[in-house]
Parts: structure tokens; C-alpha cells; sequence
């Protein structure tokens, strides 16, 4: 790697973008700005895609580039998730959910020993699942279309409480047992 520090890559400023879209993120949706919006979670999404691209090309893939990934990620949904529970688009318990299922998925996988994280099957889905459902209502509302409704949003985000909380009693079960998770 030719960078003076782990922290110095084209990948981790990259990253470092995403995180400083999240709070303007969050103030975009509880203005009611939803173009905006969908622009700064365009922008996320575009940076999350190229900061591992950019890892992989230029030979900076370490366990803190990957780490630094999941938090921003994890972040930015949970900011998003956060906005859109003020608003009462989401339930209130979904962003304090994610937020506390990276911290165990960061504790378990013991990141300060610098070792790669240790996901798990659902955990990945869920992952995905919490882009798509801060996803729907700011594309939905953006674009000014009826569909998907506010019930339907409010289901998809009870949903992803419960499999949050599946996900992390599966985690605490096999950390406790000192296994992997499932994956």
C-alpha cells in the first residue's frame, strides 16, 4: 500500500464522503426536502459502491478500511432510519436497533485486534434491507408517487425490528457459545 497511514487511502476518503452525506441526509428529510434527499442517498449509495472498488484496485483493502465501510454505513442508515422515524414514517425503535446491532457486530468481531468483521447470514440481509427501507419512502416521496403507502413503509421497518432482534439474539447465542454466526 502506498499510503503513509491506513487511514490515508482513496478508499477511506471516499467512505469519509458518506459519512459527512448523513447528517444532511437527516435534515433534508425532516424539511420535507425529498429531492434533495434522494440525491444525498444516490450520492451514499455511489460512494459505498466505489470506496471498495477503490480498495480492491489500488491495493487498500485492510481490516480498517473494511471496518470504517460497515460504521459509515451503518451511520448513515441509522441517521437516515432516525429522520425518517421523527417524521413517523419509521418505527422510533428501528435506528436505535441498528445502531446497537453494529456495535455488538463490531464488539463481537473484536475489531480492535484489527481482524476482519464477522458477519452473518441474515445481518447481511438486514444490512441491505436498511438501505432499502430509507430507500423507499425518500424515492417514493421524491418522485411523487402513491406507492408503496405509509402502511406498507411502517411494515417493512417492523419487519426489519424483528429480524434486527433476531439477528442479534442469533449473535449473542453464538458469540456465547464461541462460534461464527450462520453464514
Amino acid at each position: 500500500m502506498s499510503a503513509v497511514s491506513p487511514w490515508q487511502t482513496r478508499a477511506n476518503a471516499v467512505t469519509a464522503l458518506r459519512l459527512v452525506a448523513a447528517p444532511a441526509l437527516a435534515a433534508a428529510v425532516c424539511a420535507g426536502d425529498m429531492g434533495p434527499a434522494l440525491a444525498l442517498f444516490a450520492f451514499a449509495v455511489a460512494t459505498d459502491v466505489a470506496d471498495g472498488w477503490l480498495a480492491r484496485r489500488y491495493g487498500e483493502v485492510t481490516p480498517l478500511g473494511g471496518f470504517m465501510d460497515h460504521a459509515v454505513d451503518a451511520t448513515f442508515v441509522t441517521t437516515g432510519s432516525a429522520a425518517l422515524a421523527l417524521t413517523g414514517v419509521l418505527p422510533a425503535l428501528l435506528p436505535v436497533l441498528i445502531a446497537l446491532a453494529f456495535t455488538q457486530y463490531a464488539l463481537d468481531s473484536r475489531v480492535g485486534a484489527a481482524r476482519p468483521l464477522r458477519g452473518s447470514a441474515l445481518g447481511r440481509w438486514n444490512g441491505i434491507a436498511y438501505y432499502a427501507v430509507v430507500a423507499v419512502p425518500i424515492t417514493r416521496d421524491a418522485l411523487g408517487l402513491a406507492w408503496p403507502g405509509p402502511d406498507w413503509v411502517a411494515a417493512l421497518g417492523w419487519g426489519l425490528v424483528g429480524t434486527t432482534l433476531l439477528s442479534m439474539a442469533d449473535r449473542a447465542r453464538t458469540s456465547l457459545a464461541g462460534g461464527r454466526p450462520a453464514s
